[in-house]
């Protein structure tokens, strides 16, 4: 009798004491990251400390084990498409070729965009402010870069920011120690994580030995998500056309005189027009995301010089990667 009071006392205990699989409402539909970049989307069946079970959209039910789990994230209804298909956020939505929009970073997500010409660095100090660095594989301009966004509300957004560069280590040659350049700007978009429009202005100025020079810039694009891996992005870069000065030159020429038979001194007025014609940067392109944190992104460039509109035969080539 003490031996079977024991044991169910025993089994009772361990009834109380094993854990329980958590259940998870099948309403909801998650977004598994796995530590390889590879994701499933699905409900959570049942999960515990060593393996959760998931049925697919398909229907499939397989089973995860836990040190394969990166993340586990809600997939919101804005996530998927009408269709029901999850596309989900775009993590490079706050940049496009080569400007930014009013979305801030996430706090965390920083990422490095590899270009053909060098890398650009980008560090989200806090969900609204964030830091970043730009030069050339020979460290030729060195270019630092800050924004600031203000969420206006209903899917709208401001930001304001600037680019200050140098020249870096040739400023030690003597020549160029004090060139460089400065672009303050502001941007408003319209839109989210995986479709946004935007709209920016700013001021470029460029100086050099003493002598600047500055002129208006602004810029139009835009991204949206077509699907879970593809994007189709948007960017440009225009500087309006400057207005044209004028100014005169006089100098002393010989001239011969048949006259005299001699050479004569004679003063030539010239005039000399300044021009600062308009220039744009017009590029399309497509992001493809290869995996949780890594693009891809390609596109080719037309450029308007002066009114006229020109293709630029060198693709635009880049790579983002979360740091």
């Amino acid at each position: 009798m003490r031996l079977l009071f024991i044991l169910l006392f025993l089994a009772f205990g361990a009834s109380i004491f094993a854990q329980e699989p958590t259940q998870h409402p099948d309403t909801l539909l998650y977004r598994i990251i796995k530590t390889d970049g590879g994701e499933l989307i699905g409900h959570i069946l049942k999960e515990n400390e060593r393996e959760l079970s998931v049925q697919l959209r398909d229907n499939r039910i397989i089973i995860v084990p836990q040190y394969i789990v990166k993340e586990i994230i809600v997939v919101k209804g804005e996530d998927l498409s009408q269709k029901g298909e999850f596309i989900g956020e775009d993590r490079f939505s706050t940049r496009y070729f080569i400007t930014t929009n009013g979305l801030p970073m996430k706090k965390g997500q920083n990422y490095v965009q590899w270009n053909l010409f060098g890398p650009d660095f980008q560090f989200a100090v806090t969900d609204h402010f964030g830091l970043g660095v730009m030069t050339s594989w020979l460290a030729v301009p060195i270019i630092g870069t800050a924004k600031y966004s203000f969420d206006l509300g209903h899917k709208f957004q401001f930001a304001v920011g600037t680019m200050i560069g140098t020249t870096s280590w040739i400023s030690l040659l003597g020549r160029d120690s004090n060139a460089g350049g400065a672009l303050p700007f502001g941007t408003i978009s319209v839109g989210d994580r995986r479709a946004n429009l935007s709209v920016s202005g700013g001021y470029g100025v460029v100086w050099d030995s003493g002598d600047s020079d500055g002129r208006a810039i602004t810029s139009i694009a835009g991204m949206i998500k077509v699907s879970s891996r593809i994007s189709l992005v948007f960017d440009s870069f225009i500087v309006i056309k400057g207005t044209t000065k004028t100014h005169t030159e006089q100098t002393q020429n010989y001239v011969y005189n048949p006259n005299t038979g001699n050479y004569e001194t004679q003063l030539v007025t010239t005039t000399i027009e300044d021009r600062k014609p308009g220039f744009g940067l017009f590029i399309p392109g497509i992001r493809w995301h290869q995996s949780e944190g890594k693009a891809f992104q390609f596109g080719f460039s037309g450029i308007s010089y002066d009114g006229d509109l020109l293709p630029f035969p060198i693709p635009m080539v880049q790579w983002y990667r979360s740091l």
